[in-house]
């Protein structure tokens, strides 16, 4: 027999207002009876755990029943069905969206958080298509942009120091002799000179690397793992492209970027910090036909 799925067993025991939180007496007269009780039972399979996992706190399980009980009493009353559907979604919002909002906005920082009055405010604009302060196509443009634009403030509140040592890296890089410049600051020391072809952009090419921050931590190197690594030149982050389409085949050459042509203000996995400028060693094996 096809259980409920939980998420829809959750939102059934939210949606209808309280008649008491008293276990049902079994009063099993019949075969119609047992199958019923038995039926209710199997489908609580693992639901405590599920209920953990949402915040149900087990001291509170008594209002956990009431609210089933009520659930499951409530028939086809709409007004009902309308408004607990309403207290789910604004649980949802609360113990799950507001801050999953947070933490991407404002990263471990606890003492930061969007405006829930706003929030609010926009969401309800936006389920009534009416009356909104902007339109939808204009809201979704506006939080991608301000999102972009407060959290890059925010990691720079946190990681500023980083952010300037690692400018006046490049700084001093760009002063250095013997280095050639590409667009957008990128910089590279021709250690192996190639003679092949230059890839383009679309182009699959094979090649060694070997990555590391200004300290010199070497953060991957397919070179130490003894395998190379082939993608499409522009499936990278820009400095890689930038480097890649200027590089002959069989070159090899170490490469400076800027960490707005890395990762800006983002991490990328446990060792990349955000604002990190990076050096590679690149060696350009082939062009994949």
């Amino acid at each position: 027999m096809k259980k409920l799925s939980f998420v829809f067993a959750a939102v059934i025991a939210a949606m209808i207002a309280s008649c008491g939180n008293k276990t049902p007496k079994a009063d099993l007269k019949n075969d119609i009876d047992t199958l019923s009780y038995a039926i209710g039972m199997s489908q609580t399979q693992g639901l405590r755990d599920y209920l953990t996992r949402i915040g149900v706190d087990s001291a509170y399980i008594g209002e956990f029943i009431k609210g089933l009980n009520t659930g499951a009493n409530a028939g086809d009353d709409k007004k009902k069905v309308a408004y607990y559907a309403g207290i789910q979604i604004g649980q949802q919002i609360s113990q799950q969206m507001m801050k999953g909002i947070n933490y991407e906005i404002f990263g471990e920082d606890s003492t930061q958080t969007i405006s829930l009055k706003n929030f609010m405010a926009g969401f309800v604009s936006g389920t009534l298509e009416e009356g909104g302060l902007m339109t939808m196509e204009e809201a979704q443009a506006t939080a991608r942009t301000k999102q972009m634009e407060i959290k890059k403030a925010q990691m720079e509140k946190v990681y500023g120091p980083w952010k300037k040592e690692n400018e006046a890296y490049m700084e001093k890089i760009a002063k250095t002799e013997g280095l050639n410049k590409l667009e957008n600051g990128v910089y590279y020391k021709v250690i192996e000179e190639g003679k092949g072809e230059v890839p383009a952009d679309t182009s699959r090419v094979k090649v060694h690397y070997e990555g590391k921050l200004i300290n010199d931590t070497i953060f991957d190197s397919s070179i130490k793992r003894g395998e190379p690594t082939t993608f499409r030149c522009n499936q990278v982050i820009p400095g890689w492209t930038n480097a890649l389409t200027h590089m002959p085949v069989g070159s090899k050459w170490e490469v400076y970027i800027p960490q707005d042509q890395a990762y800006g203000d983002r991490e990328a996995g446990a060792v990349i910090k955000p604002f990190s400028a990076l050096i590679f060693t690149i060696e350009l094996l082939s062009i994949e036909k």
